[in-house]
């Protein structure tokens, strides 16, 4: 076949390559690589409030750093260091266990530290305790033991707000209850449910009132009932919200007696007992394993399930005392570090973008972290990249004026890099403490988000050969 001097060139040029007439060698006519952009360029022309610290390795060196060893608030980044911790002590197919056990006249509700336990799961409970050949018991108790009670993860955030609820053995849908309302007419109509995907009995142990107040909301408890007030003012035509548990043994107690009730089986009140009585288990539900859970909590950031595996797999009696034996567990590695619990509520928890890289290069190739991380994390916020040659998981961390990120990327070449993005503006996330939406929070985590989408770019480019 022949080609005319067009059709050849335009052979040449699709190969990218012409022959040199000169010497005889191959010359590339491919456009050259741009270098790759500056990460600390780019955090200056983002001009984000605050600070911002960073650093990328490729599992054995340094390849960038900005103000690396500069202590800052890990928010959720802190579950990844917990997910290892938990991985390596209690290992990937541990369950927890929530039994029904009979000892002597008295029925006991035994959690087990379960996080995800559901009112769903105690509906099954409640099933077969009902089909087992057992006599109706003298006495009913609860035991919460297999974990300190703690009245909350963190005292620094606003009482009524979900993410924040109190600690125990006895968990029942992540210790919180669901809040509706409606206006019927002038009335304001609330309810107060323990919900599940299937089964949401009352919750009769937690009332809530509307009421002219200036908070908005108010919480006491005795020793039988939680009391919510709610600003009637805040509430609109229709609405619901999560509110946090104080009291969990208590709840769980009230929600399996109703769940039995529906089969037949009345209990007798409930008792609250600090020791767990020898006895025959009659009914049991077992968690999923670990390594489910601990995905789950990565992806959807559940702040308890956090404190529960770190706690377990401590064995600690509060959350700085677990958080400080996770420190030590890294050994060299968490040199700098500052581990006060395990989810990254505290506001007194610290890491370095540099130690925390350390982490998840260490342990965290050891064990294998990045097939339980989010992929491409900051798509849910941003949207998908369509520029983007690189892949990357990770897990982020959001507080209010707190924005980070830590993971692997991958580019397309296939080099693999660990990274850690730290964001925070101090003076306003001190000012902004315990509130749910304080003013120019979403435009500065949005802001914030962007920068990491470029620096991800510049670490991607880095890696490249």
């Amino acid at each position: 076949m022949k080609l005319d001097r067009r059709g050849f060139l335009s052979a040449l040029l699709a190969s990218a390559v012409l022959p040199d007439l000169a010497g005889g060698q191959a010359l590339d006519l491919r456009p050259p690589r741009r270098p790759a952009p500056d990460a600390r360029d780019l955090v200056a022309r983002a001009a984000l409030p605050g600070q911002v610290s960073f650093a990328l390795s490729d599992g054995r060196e340094p390849l960038a750093l900005g103000k690396a060893l500069m202590p800052m608030a890990p928010a959720s980044t802190m579950k990844a260091i917990t997910a290892l911790f938990a991985l390596d002590r209690l290992g990937p197919a541990h369950r927890f266990s929530t039994r029904i056990i009979r000892s002597g006249d008295m029925l006991i509700l035994a959690g087990g530290g379960d996080p995800v336990l559901s009112t769903d799961d105690l509906a099954r409970l409640a099933a077969d305790l009902a089909a087992s050949p057992q006599e109706p018991p003298r006495r009913f108790a609860v035991w919460g033991g297999a974990l300190p009670h703690l009245p909350q993860i963190t005292a620094e955030q606003a009482q009524h707000l979900a993410y924040n609820p109190s600690i125990s053995g006895m968990i029942l849908n992540f210790n919180r209850v669901h809040l509706g309302w409606s206006r019927v007419g002038v009335d304001l109509q609330l309810s107060v449910e323990a919900r599940a995907a299937s089964q949401s009995p009352r919750a009769y142990t937690i009332t809530a009132m509307p009421r002219d107040q200036a908070d908005l909301f108010t919480y006491r408890n005795d020793q039988a009932r939680e009391y919510w007030t709610v600003s009637r003012g805040a509430m609109g035509r229709n609405g619901s919200r999560w509110l946090p548990v104080r009291l969990p043994e208590l709840y769980a107690a009230d929600v399996f007696q109703t769940l039995c009730r529906a089969r037949g089986l009345v209990l007798p009140p409930a008792e609250m007992i600090p020791v767990l009585p020898q006895g025959q288990v009659v009914a049991q539900h077992d968690s999923p394993p670990l390594e489910v859970l601990i995905r789950d909590m990565l992806r959807h950031s559940t702040n308890l399930t956090a404190e529960v595996l770190g706690l377990h797999a401590s064995g600690a009696s509060d959350l700085p005392a677990s958080g400080q034996i996770m420190r030590d567990w890294l050994g060299n590695l968490g040199q700098g570090l500052r581990l006060l619990d395990h989810s990254g509520l505290s506001g007194d928890s610290r890491v370095t973008a540099y130690g925390l890289t350390r982490v998840l290069a260490g342990p965290g190739r050891d064990l294998d972290l990045a097939r339980l991380l989010r992929v491409n994390p900051l798509s849910e916020d941003l949207g998908r990249d369509p520029s983007a040659r690189h892949l990357v998981t990770g897990k982020t961390g959001t507080l209010n004026f707190v924005s980070n990120l830590t993971g692997y990327v991958t580019t397309a070449s296939g080099a693999e890099g660990v990274f850690t993005i730290l964001c925070t503006d101090p003076a306003r996330r001190q000012a902004a403490i315990g509130q749910e939406l304080p003013a120019g929070v979403s435009t500065w985590t949005q802001a914030a988000k962007a920068l990491q989408r470029d620096l991800l770019g510049a670490f991607a480019a880095r890696l490249d050969p």
